[in-house]
């Protein structure tokens, strides 16, 4: 006769000392782990526990690491991880509530495994996971929301789903609209250098939350065509004309949509704040009470360059970068630069709007002592496919830019590092780099 409380014959019974068996076909059961202030153990101090570990931070838990040894990047976390140098025993896993096998050792897994089992605690066995009793998904998050994937022990397949799905809700393939903040005020957007997909995810949050987007010209276009279509989009270049009344006008848009409890989304190209105007907009919004939330973008000044292949700083070349503007010719009564400084400057000096101004630049910087040989790049349309890169000289920039027809938008940069990228076209200009120039390098 069966026992009362025994299972029946069509029931499977496992008990805390017998984990699944290798072949079991059952799928896991997925579960969301509120770690916060609970103790996490992590065995092993090398590139799997080195990868496990922030993510386990993150979710705020109390975080134990037992190795002899760590990798450099886990002795960078030892302000937030408690670790014990030795190897594992049993009674590390006391008053632990998730563990994670981790080392390159199949028997110390192991042996990780059944004390878990013993104590009754899920862990997860990084070389083997048929053993464990808790398996690690492929995560990502957005607005909100966090998937997790799992895929029978497969982790690429995995990652590439998870890859798939976090990118759709970011652009909107698949709809997540009861996550997205939709709190009425400004949101300043930095859209990066304009390839759409060197915007962030932020910028890419704050477009699919908006009721309305004041875009610029030189922010990423195709990126508006995402819009929903009850967004109502404001072009920059349509608005009253003239440099004070057209960034007037950009304000009192901002807060009288804002004001009218939409969300609003001013979108730029580059970074809000590198030659942006954007501090002039949270000022206007300020003074009308208007909340704005910042996203940074990627600066042209960086990017630009970077992406044709121009390091602004170089090992043993350039130990400084300076960011001018060059919308106002040196002899300009508003101009704020010190040309004659900047002139004495050894450092890569990167130029925005300096296009039209180019030549009388130029010249002032060799009368402050930059020598007339020293190499520019003029990278035009950077990060677009008619992106073009031309090389000149101090000396022939300003003749250079007129007969070759380079226009606006365009990145100039002046210094030795155009010659690190392009020895070929500047022969003897860079030394060999000598690594004790840059210890920190």
């Amino acid at each position: 006769m069966t026992e009362p409380h025994a299972p029946r014959p069509d029931e499977t019974a496992l008990s805390a000392a017998t984990p699944p068996a290798p072949g079991d076909v059952h799928p896991p059961y997925p579960v969301g782990l509120r770690l916060r202030g609970r103790k996490v153990v992590v065995v092993g101090g090398g590139h799997v526990a080195q990868r496990r570990v922030p993510a386990l931070l993150a979710c705020g838990a109390v975080v134990h690491v037992v190795s002899p040894v760590l990798t450099p990047a886990l002795e960078g976390m030892l302000a937030e991880i408690t670790w014990r140098e030795g190897r594992f025993t049993a009674t590390d896993l006391d008053e632990a509530w998730y563990a994670l096998a981790a080392t390159a050792d199949a028997e110390v897994n192991h042996a990780v495994v059944e004390a878990a089992e013993e104590r009754r605690i899920f862990c997860v066995r990084a070389d083997d996971a048929r053993e464990a009793s808790a398996w690690t998904p492929a995560v990502g998050r957005h607005a909100g929301v966090t998937v997790a994937v799992l895929s029978n022990r497969e982790p690429r397949r995995s990652a590439a789903v998870r890859d798939e799905i976090v990118a759709a809700l970011v652009d909107g393939r698949i709809a997540a609209e009861s996550t997205a903040d939709r709190t009425p005020g400004v949101v300043l957007v930095g859209g990066g250098p304009g390839d759409p997909s060197l915007v962030t995810v932020a910028a890419r949050q704050a477009l699919a939350s908006a009721d309305v987007v004041v875009a610029d010209r030189l922010a990423p276009r195709e990126l508006l065509d995402e819009l929903a279509p009850h967004v109502e989009l404001l072009d920059v270049a349509k608005l009253p004309r003239g440099r004070a009344a057209t960034q007037e006008a950009i304000n009192q848009v901002l807060v009288d949509r804002a004001l009218e409890g939409k969300r609003v989304v001013r979108f730029k190209g580059g970074d809000n704040f590198v030659f942006g105007r954007g501090y002039e907009e949270i000022q206007a919004c300020e003074a009308a009470g208007v909340p704005v939330t910042i996203v940074p973008g990627l600066s042209s000044s960086i990017s630009v360059p970077g992406m044709a292949g121009i390091p602004v700083t170089h090992r043993g070349v350039a130990h400084e970068f300076t960011v001018i503007s060059g919308h106002l010719p040196p002899e300009h009564p508003d101009s704020l630069v010190e040309w004659s400084a900047l002139g004495r400057l050894r450092g890569t000096l990167v130029l925005l709007m300096a296009v039209a101004n180019a030549g009388a630049i130029a010249a002032a910087l060799v009368e402050g002592g930059r020598p007339a040989s020293t190499p520019v790049a003029v990278v035009s349309d950077g990060t677009m496919p008619a992106e073009r890169v031309e090389l000149s000289t101090l000396a022939t920039l300003g003749d250079d830019i007129e007969t070759r027809a380079i226009r606006p938008p365009a990145i100039i940069v002046v210094g030795e590092v155009v010659a690190v990228a392009h020895p070929e076209a500047y022969p003897g200009v860079v030394p060999g780099a000598h690594p004790a120039a840059h210890p920190g390098a």
